[in-house]
């Protein structure tokens, strides 16, 4: 029998900076589903990517010295990464600079100019830059721009426009007679009372301000708005062709069966996106779900303002896990979540220590202390066993009905439940004094049995959530996940199985006090008050004497920092950039490449053979799409002159200085 397919996307995430946690949230949310969805026996294609277009990234390119491809290649391979550490089994990662999507963005656009969909006119407006997005004065907030609260710039520019006035109307009706088009229902009237009802203005969908942007192949001036292009890749990414040639992966998958979004987000992918679809005769997407934000500590996580937590440093304290576990749990279906350290710290200890992992430990650590690992099915039945295996049985029901609403963080709690139910029947059966009774053995072996079958069945429904810890169950009970068909039938263990002699700590108890310090290592140092201080390349390259005292700090703060000798042994000029060296520096046995914003004082030729002073560990920093592994030392005078600092005598390479 053939499966089923189901194609679910996430929002492509947008090349300006590396994603935080609230960001990453979305693909780990997406990946539990998929893997759900996989697990009940669909053919599930799982599409993920970067929006790598507009002007936000135009500039921060030129900021960084760097061309806009050069930048975007690199955020993308960092949101990849980030994705992968999470363990997120997506099928496609789609990027808007690919040639087939970019090529088919044109042919999109000029399908839709050549029926009258789109029309050249003038847009006149606020505009915001960040968001990339025009205002009318209306609209604004006290001033500034209601997406994300900043500035706003008069702007008037040549434009062409999309007919959604043409199409709302229709739109409308399909909302009004597919009421799970748009989810959770607050989302849907929000859309509705707020856009479509009082009436839509049409779309710009080009620029002339800006040229990083896949050009308009009939009208040179202009390129294609974020808004074709990205939202577009839904259908790209499989394969859709505007002349009708369409892939087989489009054939299969398209409709989408879920667009899982952040509400911030939710007016793009329920006005524009749709009425696009309308205009070129392709069926729209099943569902689009605007999910809510993670928070940090009650406000939106922002890179502008500091308050960001990212996924690499939460899993290298963490673990992957513990963090999938955190996000998909602590997140409500349709309010903002929080999270801090603290809380982290708390639901980890509680839950996955205390309620899993101790359950998991015990278990097997009695299986091996009374029947040296052998878990035998005796048929020593007691009434208290009904109600542990009732619940074991019922559980793949109801997690099924919580995912069938995407209620995913209360799947999960219903998977928690059972193994709640687990320990309390373990205080009920009391394990160890069974085991001083000869003739209760029969007893204490189908405890044991009745324990290890109903942590089957609850790491089988857990394994698309917290798949790591799944298989890592399964390895130490030497079975495997159990087929989702068989999940409402108990005793399906095989009898005689010998469980692993020692016990593995899935979840180790975390002490808050260390990993706040942990927390705070992992902060990088405040950025220099420069007009570009959020740039590193900035950071580095716009250097001033600064001869304001700094805080006193302790031999302790001091020890932080390992300073040594390096002798440059290669050195060349970063293309394309005004200030940057790249040298590769000798530092005892091993080699470090150090970028340097010192070109305008040295030449590749003059830094080769030098000994100079070094901060060795330094965290690994990108500039100008290279990797930077410390720092050289330089000294620089009023006049912002720069020399690097060199040792008196001649010192080996890696010699400490202290």
């Amino acid at each position: 029998m053939d499966k089923k397919p189901y194609y679910i996307t996430t929002a492509i995430a947008y090349t300006s900076g590396k994603p935080h946690i609230g960001n990453t949230y979305e693909i780990v949310l997406a990946d539990s589903i998929a893997r759900y969805k996989r697990m009940e026996g669909f053919d599930v294609f799982f599409q993920t990517g970067t929006d790598e277009h507009g002007q936000k990234i135009e500039q921060k390119a030129e900021a960084a010295g760097v061309t806009p491809k050069e930048f975007v290649d690199d955020i993308a391979s960092q949101i990849m990464g980030i994705w992968d550490l999470m363990n997120t089994s997506y099928d496609k990662f789609i990027r808007t600079t690919d040639a087939d999507h970019e090529k088919q963005i044109q042919k999109i656009f000029k399908k839709l100019y050549e029926q009258g969909d789109i029309y050249k006119g003038e847009y006149e407006g606020m505009y915001c830059t960040p968001c990339e997005s025009f205002f009318t004065s209306s609209q604004l907030v006290d001033g500034k721009c209601p997406d994300c609260g900043r500035e706003v710039q008069p702007a008037k520019e040549e434009a062409y426009f999309l007919k959604l006035s043409k199409y709302t109307d229709r739109l409308i009706e399909h909302i009004n007679t597919h009421p799970e088009f748009i989810q959770p229902e607050s989302r849907k009237n929000e859309m509705m009372n707020n856009f479509l009802l009082p009436g839509l203005s049409d779309l710009c969908v080009s620029r002339t301000s800006f040229k990083w942007g896949i050009p308009v192949d009939f009208d040179s001036k202009h390129v294609v708005y974020v808004w074709i292009d990205a939202l577009s890749n839904y259908i790209t990414g499989l394969g859709y062709d505007a002349d009708g040639n369409h892939g087989e992966l489009y054939k299969k998958y398209w409709p989408a069966d879920l667009h899982l979004i952040g509400k911030d987000i939710l007016r793009f992918h329920t006005i524009y996106w749709p009425i696009m679809l309308m205009a070129l005769e392709v069926p729209l997407p099943k569902q689009v779900f605007g999910h809510p934000w993670l928070l940090q500590g009650g406000g939106k996580m922002s890179k502008s303002t500091g308050n960001v937590m990212y996924a690499d440093d939460l899993v290298s304290i963490l673990g992957v896990d513990a963090v999938r576990y955190f996000v998909m749990h602590e997140m409500p279906f349709d309010n903002d979540g929080v999270i801090t350290w603290e809380l982290l710290v708390e639901r980890i200890n509680s839950e996955l220590a205390n309620t899993l992992g101790n359950l998991v430990n015990r278990t097997i650590s009695m299986s091996n202390k009374y029947f040296d690992g052998i878990v035998t099915n005796t048929g020593a039945k007691e009434e208290l066993d009904n109600e542990l295996s009732l619940t074991a049985i019922k559980t793949s029901g109801k997690v099924a009905e919580k995912m069938k609403e995407l209620r995913v963080a209360d799947a999960i709690s219903e998977i928690f439940t059972l193994f709640k139910r687990c320990n309390k029947y373990i205080d009920e059966t009391m394990p160890w004094v069974l085991a001083k009774d000869e003739a209760k053995k029969d007893r204490l072996a189908a405890v044991l049995y009745n324990l290890t079958e109903s942590i089957c069945i609850g790491a089988s429904l857990l394994s698309p959530f917290l798949p790591e810890t799944s298989a890592r169950i399964f390895a130490q009970l030497n079975t495997t996940v159990r087929a989702y068909d068989r999940l409402d039938i108990f005793g399906e263990y095989p009898s005689g199985t010998k469980v692993t002699e020692t016990p593995e700590i899935l979840f180790a108890r975390l002490d808050i006090k260390e990993v706040l310090e942990k927390a705070e290592a992992l902060k990088p140092a405040a950025a220099p008050d420069t007009k570009e201080s959020s740039s590193e390349i900035a950071a580095l390259e716009d250097t001033a004497i600064d001869l304001d005292a700094k805080p006193e700090i302790t031999y302790d703060d001091f020890a932080k920092l390992q300073f040594q000798v390096g002798e440059i042994m290669e050195c060349k000029a970063v293309e394309k950039s005004k200030k940057l060296l790249c040298s590769q520096v000798k530092i005892g046995n091993q080699m470090k490449q150090i970028v340097s914003g010192i070109k305008q004082y040295y030449s590749p030729e003059e830094m080769v053979g030098k000994k100079v002073m070094v901060l060795v560990n330094l965290k690994p920093a990108t500039l100008a799409g290279i990797l930077s592994e410390g720092m050289l030392l330089c000294a620089e005078d009023a006049d912002g002159n720069l020399a690097l600092v060199v040792p008196e005598k001649n010192m080996p390479a890696g010699a400490e200085i202290c």
